[in-house]
């Protein structure tokens, strides 16, 4: 079967490529401004038709431990909330992480810090890229810049989070969330009858029970299962890092920037080389794992980098440190839902280059 063409917003259609990506289960709780997620899953009543389930439960805390359990059966499970549900879930994050369990959150990024605001922001990114929760864990972190990337990353997460066996986080914002475009959404696939070998299915004759815990109390068989974590990161530092370049070539000062920030600064280009400019753009589309070598290799080449974030600068400290020094690095922002013009950022880029 040939793609369907649709137009959607990028929560109706992160909804719909999770029932065509042969999804088992949802389990959420409505929270702007991602809500169309459960209420599109909930309308479309995919158990009726694929045998996903889809549940509101009574909390997110609720919601993450429903997904703990499903994807303890090996099943392919997702959550979605936003940055309040997404903090009430980080206890339930760091046990699947630290249970070494796939699956897929979304966190559809609001103002903060607190209750905040329903307008989109950024402010969200040392709380997936870091591990908002306690211990050394990481999330593989996916950020999509457009409606069509909503949709396609949720395939993409779940083929990820099962290679790794590791909670994926598909970092989007309101502004994604909400709008509108066409978007090429893939045929249905079927639900996955495989039985996983660690999975807790019930234990047949021919094989020891499988367990599943983030608990040990011995301190030297922990620290043994931490390095083993370590090692999967670094291997996803090696094979997993996803970026997309722009005008980067005879770029003498580069913009730095994911998700809706990075559109804008798309557009920030076109006006700052017409005024004789040359900027370019790096955005990443991993935020865990960061493109480093890339940055690195670049910041031999430019004058300087520009992050531009809505936040009051997060990711800009993973350009420092990807840039070792090699190049200036700072930050343009706006915060609290605000979302900066592209006018704003090229004036912002002159006053940088000024120094």
């Amino acid at each position: 079967m040939e793609k369907e063409l649709k137009l959607m917003k990028g929560n109706e259609a992160l909804a719909e490529a999770a029932i065509r990506a042969g999804a088992d289960g949802y389990f959420g709780y409505p929270i702007t401004p991602q809500s169309e997620i459960l209420e599109y899953l909930t309308e479309a009543n995919p158990q009726a038709t694929t045998g996903m389930v889809v549940l509101q439960a009574e909390s997110e805390v609720a919601a993450i431990n429903m997904v703990y359990g499903g994807a303890a059966c090996g099943k392919k499970v997702m959550t979605s909330s936003s940055s309040p549900g997404i903090s009430l879930k980080q206890e339930g994050i760091t046990y699947i992480a630290g249970a070494e369990l796939p699956c897929l959150i979304v966190n559809v990024v609001r103002g903060g810090p607190g209750l905040g605001t329903i307008q989109p922001a950024q402010s969200d990114y040392f709380q997936a890229t870091k591990g908002g929760g306690h211990g050394d864990y990481h999330l593989l972190v996916l950020a999509p810049a457009s409606v069509q990337e909503m949709a396609d990353f949720v395939e993409l997460s779940f083929d990820l989070a099962f290679k790794y066996r590791n909670p994926v986080m598909i970092l989007s914002d309101g502004a994604i969330g909400q709008m509108m475009e066409k978007v090429y959404l893939k045929p249905q696939k079927k639900r996955s009858e495989e039985i996983l070998p660690w999975a807790t299915t019930g234990k047949p004759a021919t094989r020891e029970r499988n367990i599943i815990t983030s608990l040990d109390l011995d301190p030297e068989r922990q620290e043994k299962f931490n390095l083993k974590l370590v090692a999967k990161y670094r291997e996803m530092a090696e094979k997993e890092v996803r970026f997309e370049e722009f005008q980067t070539d005879d770029a003498e000062y580069l913009f730095v920037a994911y998700g809706t920030s990075a559109r804008i600064c798309q557009k920030a280009i076109q006006l700052a080389r017409a005024q004789g400019i040359k900027v370019g753009l790096l955005r990443p589309i991993t935020l865990f794992p960061f493109p480093k070598k890339r940055l690195n290799e670049l910041g031999s080449k430019v004058k300087g980098m520009l992050a531009v974030e809505m936040s009051a600068g997060q990711m800009v400290e993973d350009v420092m440190l990807s840039v070792n020094g090699k190049t200036r690095v700072s930050h343009y922002g706006r915060m609290g839902g605000m979302i900066a013009t592209p006018e704003e950022v090229v004036e912002n880029l002159k006053i940088f280059i000024k120094g």
